[in-house]
């Protein structure tokens, strides 16, 4: 029943982040952290947590207990909670009948799942955080690097003026800044709900205390409960409000579209027509089986993949979110749980691909000379128009003067340089200046063209300084 990732590669590097044992393991620590939480708020004996957390240590797992048997067990009840169950309190019960008793005490099989899944979630947006940290220092250091570097900027897949490599590396980061901050702001609630979403199954374990005192009671067990986890105390019941799954989904799918634009735009940038980037080299990445000349951008094409594939996994989860009904929910909720682990697994995988590929993308400046001169002056055509036309000799067909000028030289920059010449003819600029050949070479050079790309590369540089 093991997924190796055949059809998936690359996500071998995050499934045991993510994968049915982790997924199993997060629903026995939760079990064990509740009985801790009724210890905490002096509902059971410490004696009976110390039991269960040595049980579940390790003679639950020598005992029996398998992921397998688990998964084909959960078919009958229609998630794995029931079969589990039953392998813990056994195992509890051979070391001490009492203490198994305050397994699972108060709680629902969904208010145990929806835990354990926002616990494998947190343990996996933090590797994913790691990960996004050093893609954006990686390309905090290209867009520094290469804050002056002149290359091409493409609208529609053609040239249309001049900009630098750093801006280009300073929309990555900015993209991928605004992703790290939403999946930075995610909180991570434990669910407590019980049979109907009442808590009347968590007030009960209080009925000694007045009525009056029994939902502060309440909220500190779930306080303990999530402190125990580390993870954050539900602000209500959200067995059928899917607020904290749909954020989280949310985010980490942004995740992939942020990383997903800088693997689009290296693939672009890669082909061997245009050169100016590379990706880094492995033993037998990239190969082909047929062409041994072959080096493909293996990285930037599984970041894509990841990209095209998690809007319909977040898709699934709004689908799912719109169809809860009840106090708790039949499918929709069942629904959930495979396209947000695999949502999960993607981000993570992704985050690991950008991060290799950022930290050794490899830059080549001449190759992003030649594509510059590959359009000469039609790259500033823009600027010809606005800064020559009160030298020509009707300047409202500017636009269409220059561009012809620019047409005949096609790209040989002296020749359309020697064309404008002799359109100008040495008229006066706005600025007191002749419009000569010194003047007009000037006004052609793409690195003198880029508006304000540096200060915009500084800005996000600064932004990411406040990380």
């Amino acid at each position: 029943m093991t997924d190796h990732g055949l059809l998936t590669p690359g996500t071998h590097r995050f499934h045991s982040l993510t994968d049915d044992g982790a997924f199993l393991r997060c629903l026995v620590e939760v079990e064990a952290a509740w009985v801790r939480a009724q210890a905490v708020v002096g509902l059971v004996p410490q004696a009976h947590a110390d039991v269960v957390d040595d049980v579940v240590a390790g003679p639950l797992w020598v005992g029996g207990l398998n992921v397998d048997d688990v998964a084909v067990a959960a078919e009958a009840g229609g998630n794995p909670m029931i079969d589990l169950l039953g392998h813990v309190r056994a195992a509890v019960r051979a070391v001490d009948a009492g203490a198994a008793g305050s397994v699972h005490r108060g709680l629902t099989s969904q208010d145990a799942m929806d835990t354990a899944l926002m616990l494998l979630a947190r343990r996996a947006v933090t590797a994913v955080q790691d990960h996004l940290d050093a893609v954006l220092q990686a390309l905090g250091r290209l867009a520094a690097e290469h804050r002056t570097t002149s290359c091409v900027a493409r609208t529609l897949t053609q040239h249309a003026v001049p900009s630098t490599f750093g801006l280009r590396c300073a929309r990555w980061l900015h993209n991928v800044l605004d992703a790290r901050q939403a999946v930075a702001a995610l909180r991570f609630p434990v669910a407590v709900g019980g049979a109907a979403g009442t808590l009347a199954g968590t007030s009960a374990l209080f009925a000694d205390r007045p009525a009056s005192e029994r939902a502060a009671a309440v909220d500190e067990l779930n306080q303990a409960w999530a402190a125990e986890l580390g993870l954050d105390k539900a602000g209500h019941v959200w067995h059928t409000a899917r607020g904290p799954v749909l954020q989280l989904g949310s985010a980490v799918a942004q995740s992939c579209a942020a990383l997903g634009m800088v693997a689009n735009d290296v693939l672009v940038l890669a082909r061997p027509e245009i050169g100016e980037v590379r990706e880094p080299s492995a033993p037998g990445r990239g190969v082909s089986s047929a062409m041994p000349q072959k080096q493909n951008p293996v990285l930037s094409v599984l970041i894509k993949r990841t990209a095209l594939r998690t809007p319909q996994m977040l898709a699934q989860l709004y689908l799912a979110a719109g169809a809860f009904v009840d106090e708790r929910p039949e499918g929709a909720w069942h629904a959930e749980w495979p396209s947000l682990r695999e949502l999960l697994t993607m981000t993570g995988t992704a985050a690991m691909h950008a991060r290799e590929l950022t930290e050794g993308l490899r830059v080549d400046t001449e190759a992003m000379r030649r594509n510059l001169e590959l359009s000469a002056p039609g790259l500033v055509s823009e600027r010809l128009v606005a800064e020559l036309a009160p030298a020509l000799a009707d300047p409202s067909d500017a636009k269409k003067t220059i561009q012809a000028a620019i047409s005949t030289g096609a790209q040989d920059a002296a020749s359309v340089i020697q064309r404008l010449v002799e359109l100008t003819k040495g008229r006066p600029l706005p600025d007191g200046g002749t419009a000569n050949a010194e003047v007009i070479a000037q006004l052609c050079d793409p690195g003198e063209y880029v508006g304000e790309a540096h200060a915009l590369v500084d800005r996000a540089l600064n932004r990411l300084t406040e990380l």
